[in-house]
């Protein structure tokens, strides 16, 4: 009897956690005194430990035992114990957050093709350190890529296949059984193992955990929902999705009200679960309004004020074309509820999106225009040229779907408006596989005690060619911006109620950003991944104070 995947820490607060695990086969799963059976899916079997009774403002290192027998932490592990820690008297915290990370050995050649891991190097650190270690770890997409597997994975499923190319998925991941893989390859890297089982978790996804592009349109989703092998691959996508990474983003009383997770411990059979889930699975792609992903949580000390509200702009997208949204109406409104309707003071927001909210001002424009001549500004003949630019180019966040960016300023005005405004609201997102620091202001109205930043983080592991980054220069160029700005304006693109600049970046490279909330004061550090004397190491890059 074996632990296969994990222990990942994933929710903590003062005095409760929970750890999520995969085991061989079906067991008692316990942690520091607290047992749960495992439930069984498509062959593969899982549990969520509760651990209520914790001290505030504690560290305790733990154990897991299945039936009994303790298998983790592993007797040659280099990393030291597990720990939970929970959130520190002093109310200070610090979230490490990033995206985009590929599986590949760390040879020469991966690290040519592939770079040093800024997770590795991540617990590297903390390995060596217990100073600036994090609070909690923000995962924003691409945690796995279906579409484009590693070479451990891929000859797996050649092996699986037979060897045969028959189809043009082929090479790509096609059900929850072989997106098991993609996990295993991931998450087993030791290093990066024992980070997740001692920072709490927090994740969501983005296109590659199912494929490039996903919901970029209504064109792309017509096309690709009558492809034979959809099905499958997107039940599988989201079976797992929910069971690997979304079921521990919930709160324990969140948990109790879930009817998924209720069915998995409730049903008897393995295959009246399996059943269950991939429906499930097959109605949150085919009516979003089914089930929701976005989720918040609240850091820190209580009275500090400290919540992330993680907005899912890729499964909850409307694409028809006269409500065009990165995020439907039922899904907006809950952003407004947990936000502008929060019961509790938010001193500091923090809000995620693994799409960028705010791009460069040069990308920002010509993805305004890609919308507007798509949707037909420019005639039906121009409209086909546009959705070949915008899928070709990944033309899709959110300058590119103009409602919901007036949506997001709608609220962060409102947010600034409110009784007792924030005093940051920091956009955090991936996606784009550059890193950058963007200092932005509403239009409609002055926020003097209200910081708005825009905070990017790409990749952890997954750099661009060199002619994408100084595509990304250019785009960020003084006079190309101008020249893309008469372009959106040729299109009938009105201008948007707020303004940025980009204080610092962009970076191309491997890394993590980390805010850092002391009271009143935030900071952010940014931090590149590099190799030295055979390890991988992070660097410091900047230090930068936010101030309002």
């Amino acid at each position: 009897m074996q632990l296969k995947l994990g222990p990942l820490l994933r929710y903590v607060d003062e005095t409760r956690a929970t750890v999520w695990v995969e085991t061989d086969e079906p067991c008692e799963v316990e942690i520091l005194g607290h047992k749960t059976p495992t439930w069984s899916v498509h062959g593969h079997h899982y549990a969520l430990v509760l651990i209520e009774g914790l001290q505030s403002a504690s560290e305790t290192p733990y154990e897991v035992k299945l039936n009994g027998n303790q298998v983790w932490p592993l007797a040659d592990s280099p990393y030291g114990p597990s720990v939970i820690r929970t959130p520190r008297a002093d109310g200070s915290f610090r979230l490490t957050f990033g995206s985009c990370r590929r599986s590949a050995p760390f040879d020469e050649q991966g690290f040519k093709e592939f770079g040093p891991d800024a997770l590795v190097a991540l617990a590297e650190r903390m390995a060596g350190s217990d100073e600036d270690r994090p609070d909690a770890l923000l995962l924003l997409g691409d945690q796995v890529y279906a579409d484009d597997p590693s070479d451990a994975v891929l000859a797996k499923l050649r092996q699986a296949h037979g060897g045969r190319q028959d189809t043009e998925v082929a090479d790509e991941i096609g059900n929850f059984e072989e997106y098991t893989w993609l996990y295993d390859d991931a998450w087993l890297t030791p290093a990066v193992r024992w980070l997740f089982s001692t920072v709490p978790l927090c994740m969501l996804l983005d296109d590659h955990d199912l494929r490039d592009d996903w919901n970029t349109s209504l064109s792309w989703r017509r096309w690709v929902t009558a492809q034979p092998w959809w099905h499958d691959r997107v039940v599988g996508a989201y079976a797992s999705y929910w069971v690997y990474q979304h079921l521990g983003n919930l709160s324990p009383e969140q948990l109790e009200k879930d009817p998924t997770y209720a069915a998995m411990r409730a049903l008897d059979d393995e295959d009246e679960r399996s059943s269950y889930l991939d429906a499930f699975a097959w109605e949150a792609d085919d009516d979003p309004v089914s089930t929701r992903w976005s989720f918040y949580r609240d850091f820190g000390a209580r009275s500090k004020g400290v919540r992330l509200v993680a907005v899912d702009s890729r499964c909850s997208r409307d694409l028809q074309p006269e409500r065009r949204a990165m995020v439907d109406q039922h899904e907006w409104e809950w952003v407004r509820r947990h936000t502008v309707g929060a019961t509790e003071p938010i001193n500091h927001l923090l809000l995620a999106s693994t799409l960028p909210f705010l791009l460069s001002p040069g990308l920002h424009h010509l993805e305004g225009w890609n919308e507007a001549v798509a949707s037909g500004a420019w005639g039906r003949r121009a409209a086909g040229i546009g959705e070949d630019i915008r899928q070709g180019m990944d033309l899709e966040h959110w300058a590119s779907f103009r409602k919901s960016f007036d949506d997001v300023t709608d609220l962060l005005t409102d947010l600034v408006r409110g009784e007792n405004p924030p005093a940051s609201i920091l956009m955090l997102s991936g996606d784009v596989h550059c890193s950058y620091v963007a200092e932005a202001s509403l239009e409609a109205v002055e926020h003097p005690g209200t910081a708005i930043r825009q905070l990017t983080m790409s990749p952890f592991r997954n750099p661009v060619g060199r002619h994408i980054a100084l595509a990304n220069k250019l785009l960020d160029s003084r006079w190309m911006t101008a020249l893309l700005h008469k372009l959106a304006k040729s299109a009938g693109v009105r201008d948007v109620a707020a303004s940025w600049r980009t204080a610092y970046g962009p970076w191309f490279g491997n890394g993590v950003m980390t805010v850092v909330v002391d009271d009143d004061r935030v900071a952010v550090d940014v931090d590149h991944a590099k190799v030295a004397g055979g390890r991988q190491e992070l660097t410091s890059t900047v230090r930068y104070e936010v101030t309002r």
